[in-house]
This record gives C-alpha cells, sequence and structure tokens, in this order.
C-alpha cells in the first residue's frame, strides 16, 4: 500500500505542491529511506520521524519504509517535511485512514517527544494549499499566521498524537484565529529635525512618489535622522501589499505568533553586509535585505563603505522590482520593489565638501571616496541632496511648526491623484506611483510642457542626463507638481527636478545646476 500526503516546497516566495508517498517493502532488514532529491535537513527527517514515533510509544513497522518526494527533480531544502512524512508513514501503518488525509497538506518540524514545531513559510503555504482546494496542518505556533490566508481550512495540532487523536475521532481541534493586526507604532517626528529645510522637502517629495534619495554631507548634520522619519511619512500598507510583505517574512521565519502590521517595512542594515545578506543566498536561498524591505523602505547608512559588489548588486531591483538568486541546482525569485534611502559623507574624514573645508586632502579625499560608488547606481538615484551642518542658531530655535503628521497628509493627498490617473489604465495603486510610471502612463501623465522640455533638452546636451536620468527627471517633476496639485508638469517643476540630478559627485558638476536654480526660481 502506498500511501500519500500533500505537502509544498519554496521556490521564493511560491509554495510548490509535493506529493509525499510512503511505501513499507519486505526485506529481511528494517531501513528508512528517503528518496526525491532531499537536502540535508529533510535527510535527517527519518531519525526525527523515528524519535518521534517512539515518543508517542509507536515502533516503525520491521519493513523497508521508502518516502519519495514528488517531483523528484524539484529540490527539496527545510525541515518542515518531518510532518506529511510522519503522517503518510501512519497512513501506511493503518493508524490513521488515508481518506482522512485525502483533504490536507501539511507542513511542520518533529521535535523527539512528538512535539510539533513552529516552521517557516506557514502564510505561502496556507495560500497554496487553499489554492488547490485543501486545508493546511501546521504546527499550533504557525497556526495564527496561516489563519490569515483567507478562507482557508487551518488544523494547528500542538503534538502528533493530538493530531492522531483528532483524526480518530478521540478529540477535536479547533480552527487557529489570525493573529493580531499590530497599530502602527509612532515613529520619530520630523519636528525633532531643526534646520534642514531643503532636505525635508527633498524627503517629502520622495514619500510622494516612491524616490530614490540620498543625503550627502558631515557627520551630525541629520542624515539618518531625516531617514528615519521616511517611514512616517508613508501611507499603510495596503491589502494586497500586506499579503506580498508578509509572506516573504513568512519564509524568513520573521512573524512572530502571526501577528501582521500595516506599518511599511524599514530595514537599515549594517554596512559590513555581504551581498548575500543584501539580494539573498546562502544555502537555502533566503531572502536578503532587499526583499525584507519590499513595499517599503531600504536604509544604507554610510553607504560608500558598502562592499562595491553589494552596492552593484541593487542595481537590478531597483529597476525591476525582483530578485533572482542563482544557484547552481535552481533560480529562486523573490520580490524586491523597495525604496532606497542612502546616506554618505563627502569623504572618509567627514570633513570635505561645502561649508568649512576642514579636509587636508581635498579634493583627492572625496574623489576617491565617492568613487567607490559607481556611476549607474547614481543613475537610480532620483534626489541627491546636501545636508550643510546644523548651526548653533538652528538649534537654539524652537521646534518647527509643521512635523511629519502635515508632511504625511500631503504625501496621501499627492498619492491618491496618482492612483485615480492610475485606474484610468488599469493600474494597482502601487504601480501608479510616479518612480514607477513607464511607456503610455509616463507619456500621458508626465510630458512636461514647452519649456520643460527645452530644459530638460540643455541639460542632456550638457551631458548631465543619461536615457534612465531623463525618464528619472521626468517622473520626479510630475511628483513635484502631484505635491502642488497641478495637472501639468510645467517648467518651474522640471527645474526642481534637475536640482536634485546628479550624475557624478565628483569635485565638478556634470551639469550647471546653477542653472536649473535660476529657471526654479524665475
Amino acid at each position: 500500500m502506498v500511501a500519500r500526503v500533500v505537502t509544498v516546497a519554496f521556490d521564493g516566495v511560491e509554495a510548490r505542491r509535493v506529493d509525499v508517498e510512503v511505501q513499507q517493502v519486505a526485506t529481511p532488514q528494517g531501513a528508512f529511506a528517503i528518496v526525491g532529491l532531499p537536502d540535508k535537513a529533510v535527510a535527517e527527517s527519518r531519525e526525527r520521524v523515528r524519535g518521534a514515533f517512539a515518543g508517542i510509544g509507536l515502533a516503525l513497522p520491521p519493513k523497508k519504509v521508502i518516502a519519495n518526494l514528488a517531483p523528484a527533480d524539484l529540490p527539496k531544502e527545510g525541515s518542515h517535511f518531518d510532518l506529511p512524512i510522519a503522517l503518510a508513514l501512519l497512513a501506511s501503518m493503518g493508524v490513521i485512514g488515508q481518506d482522512a488525509l485525502d483533504g490536507w497538506a501539511a507542513i511542520g518540524e518533529l521535535g523527539l517527544d512528538g512535539q510539533i514545531a513552529r516552521v517557516g513559510g506557514a502564510l505561502p503555504a496556507a495560500v497554496a494549499a487553499n489554492a488547490m482546494g485543501l486545508g493546511l496542518i501546521c504546527p499550533e505556533a504557525n497556526g495564527p499566521e496561516a489563519a490569515w490566508a483567507g478562507e482557508a481550512r487551518i488544523l494547528a495540532p500542538r503534538s502528533l498524537i493530538g493530531l492522531i487523536n483528532h483524526f480518530r475521532g478521540q478529540q477535536t481541534l479547533s480552527a487557529p484565529v489570525p493573529g493580531a493586526l499590530r497599530e502602527e507604532a509612532l515613529g520619530p517626528d520630523l519636528r525633532d529635525v531643526k534646520g534642514q529645510e531643503g532636505a525635508k522637502r527633498a524627503l517629502e517629495i520622495a514619500a510622494a512618489g516612491g524616490h530614490n534619495i540620498l543625503f550627502i554631507g558631515q557627520p551630525g548634520s541629520g542624515k539618518s535622522m531625516l531617514a528615519q522619519r521616511l517611514p512616517g511619512l508613508l501611507p499603510p500598507l495596503m491589502p494586497e501589499e500586506l499579503l506580498e510583505t508578509s509572506m516573504v517574512w513568512s519564509v524568513a521565519g520573521l512573524i512572530e505568533r502571526g501577528a501582521l502590521t500595516r506599518a511599511r517595512p524599514f530595514r537599515a542594515p549594517h554596512h559590513s553586509a555581504s551581498m548575500a545578506a543584501l539580494t539573498g543566498g546562502g544555502h537555502r536561498a533566503k531572502p536578503g535585505e532587499a526583499s525584507l524591505a519590499h513595499n517599503g523602505v531600504l536604509f544604507l547608512d554610510e553607504l560608500p563603505e558598502y562592499s562595491p559588489q553589494a552596492l552593484d548588486s541593487l542595481r537590478q531591483p531597483l529597476e525591476t522590482g525582483e530578485i533572482m538568486v542563482a544557484r547552481a541546482n535552481a533560480h529562486v525569485r523573490y520580490p524586491a520593489r523597495f525604496q532606497l534611502v542612502a546616506a554618505m559623507n563627502p569623504c572618509r574624514c567627514g570633513l570635505g565638501g561645502p561649508g568649512k573645508g576642514a579636509c587636508g586632502k581635498a579634493p583627492r579625499c572625496q574623489r576617491d571616496y565617492q568613487n567607490r560608488i559607481s556611476g549607474p547606481l547614481f543613475d537610480r538615484i532620483d534626489l541627491t541632496v546636501e545636508t550643510p551642518q546644523v548651526t548653533a542658531a538652528d538649534m537654539s530655535l524652537p521646534p518647527p511648526a509643521e512635523g511629519t503628521a502635515e508632511a504625511a497628509a500631503r504625501v496621501r493627498i499627492a498619492r491618491e491623484r496618482q492612483s485615480r490617473r492610475g485606474a484610468q489604465l488599469g493600474l494597482s495603486p502601487a504601480d501608479s506611483l510616479n518612480a514607477r510610471l513607464a511607456g503610455e502612463a509616463l507619456e500621458q501623465f508626465a510630458t512636461p510642457d514647452q519649456g520643460g522640455k527645452d530644459l530638460l533638452i540643455k541639460a542632456g546636451e550638457a551631458g548631465g542626463l543619461t536615457a534612465r536620468g531623463w525618464t528619472r527627471t521626468v517622473r520626479l517633476a510630475r511628483t513635484i507638481a502631484d505635491l502642488e496639485g497641478g495637472d501639468a508638469v510645467l517648467h518651474r517643476h522640471v527645474a526642481e527636478a534637475l536640482m536634485y540630478r546628479r550624475a557624478t559627485l565628483g569635485a565638478a558638476d556634470s551639469f550647471d545646476r546653477q542653472h536649473a536654480k535660476s529657471a526654479f526660481h524665475a
């Protein structure tokens, strides 16, 4: 007799169906084999299953047990195969009827005492099971998380013996309820930042259109403070974004007690982070910081201190919104549509650039330090903002009249305008953000007036704009117009957008920014 139980293998955030087949073969000596391209953790399931059975007073049959994980050419990784293998074996032994398991998929790790331990990926597994018309059996600790998967049927036993008793009608397991939807915690307020009015304006523009932004200034000028206040300007996650983000966090095992939050992710990895830590990878190709920041913010402080290879690995996801982790035996795709916020000193000693100019090695120190960041990465940053030192006079002033609440209200209105425009072309609110406009939407909604076009042409002829820079400048100008409440992209909007564009950060700009400033003030 061949007993079967459905489970899943994770391919990024997608859960793919796997059929666990168990058969007992008469041999002179009992053995337990797992086939179907298992990794080390799956191969060790036989010992955990053997120990769990002993923990509840069961012994393996005196025959050779073969557990086949089909399809055989799909790599199987993780300890969540323990429970489906055990259930198929129980059905093969006649402890549980096969008909009782036919409507269920299962994931879970077994302890040697028969307890079922928490695993990652319960939410995408529940979504996949529901799509297959099946319920999901998962550990009790994962029940509140799996219960978020719509109308999916969920069983969340604490132990293997409890699950056996449920299927034999000796006790009933109640369905778990979804975990809490945490309220958004109030973050730091923009009122805490004194001075830097120009940087605050740029931060508001970045929040309104989802644009990437870089702050450059001496230590203590408020770069990190400004970046940490960006999440407070952003609207909460929409339902579809909440599901997308939560599935990534579920695969990474970062959802605690099934609690979700509508606050947008804010990830700030240390500058010693490797390329795999940023983009994902490792033996099991776990999601990296870029994917954990999906639909949120990735903050890179001390930008030139990251390895050049790690930074350049972000260039593709900044354009495509996803990351493909390529390995010898698999290609794993993770979503990575994040907003990049970065901060850096003008040079290694931090004293170069505008202001006092106390760096004794300028301009070479500044040039060498900033050259650690590639030009193509700079080209993907829409706003480059200098943050001068805050003076003692600024610090002595009372807090600003406007803070996060006022700026967030303007951001919300600007994003609502973008959503209404995108709806005309059938775009989702997320795809309607100005930073993602392309094709017909870009032509229809963001084409500047003749004065704006002339200014763009002059910037392009001066060598200050690539083709990508042209498009990103137009998108940025569209956001500035939205904050102003205008329907058309005018000359002054393009001029302000060009003030924030910088193709290189050397001693001389490739485009005369003073000309853009004059056009803006005109």
